[in-house]
């Protein structure tokens, strides 16, 4: 396997998305999940050229992030617990996964104590899964108008994470439908959301076709994972 060959592949693919949906592929950016994966794999990756990398869980950001290089950057895109803000905010460009107007508060807080201005995204459950995190639909707008009324934090748009499906076209209507609440929400808030994240190796394509400026692949870069060795 080579991640150097795999990331060109994906990279590829990316401005082949973008180019079918009349896009320009500078407007997308391509995060590479490395979750699990020991820094000397990552390292390959940046070797190759990956500037942007996105962790699940926290302990792995705080492991991964002092042992690589400076100029790179890290998005938090699993779930953040409340207690672990202020280890990660000084690590991370930007989160993911905020899911709630107090998680949203708090991170706004720790981030002014500690001077720093984090980019957020709110987690959208766009499929209502009670197997998901994320804001029911309904409830964006107003949080909407709350976090931007935050001194610290910097509301970026909006995130989802669809349920797996082999078939991408099945889970088109659920990117169309962060698109859609996207377009709404800003027009009734007049609050600029320009980033929409969703897409993964398998949908991303799909996902671009819909709007996504943030595409987080891990497998079709990295390969897949063994989590028995965890």
């Amino acid at each position: 396997m080579s991640i150097a060959k795999n990331l060109k592949d994906v990279v590829g693919r990316v401005a082949d998305a973008a180019a079918k949906a009349g896009r320009d592929s500078n407007g997308i950016t391509l995060i590479a999940v490395s979750k699990t994966w020991p820094v000397s794999v990552i390292q390959e990756a940046a070797d190759a050229g990956q500037r942007v990398f996105g962790e699940n869980k926290v302990q792995e950001v705080l492991k991964k992030v002092p042992a690589m290089a400076p100029e790179l950057k890290w998005h938090l895109i699993g779930h953040l617990q409340k207690n672990k803000t202020r280890k990660v905010l000084p690590l991370c460009a930007m989160i993911h996964s905020v899911d709630s107007l107090a998680l949203a508060q708090q991170i706004d807080r720790i981030a002014g104590e500690l001077a720093l201005t984090p980019e957020i995204l709110l987690q959208v459950n766009v499929a209502a899964d009670d197997a998901k995190f994320g804001l029911a639909a309904s409830e964006v707008e107003n949080i909407v108008n709350e976090v931007s009324q935050l001194e610290q934090v910097k509301l970026r748009g909006l995130m989802t994470v669809p349920a797996f499906d082999p078939y991408p076209e099945k889970v088109r209507p659920h990117f169309a439908a962060l698109r859609e609440l996207r377009e709404r929400v800003a027009a009734a808030t007049g609050v600029e959301l320009p980033e929409l994240s969703m897409g993964m190796s398998h949908d991303f394509h799909v996902a671009i076709e819909e709007g996504a400026t943030l595409v987080r692949v891990g497998s079709s870069i990295f390969g897949q994972r063994d989590y028995s060795q965890r």
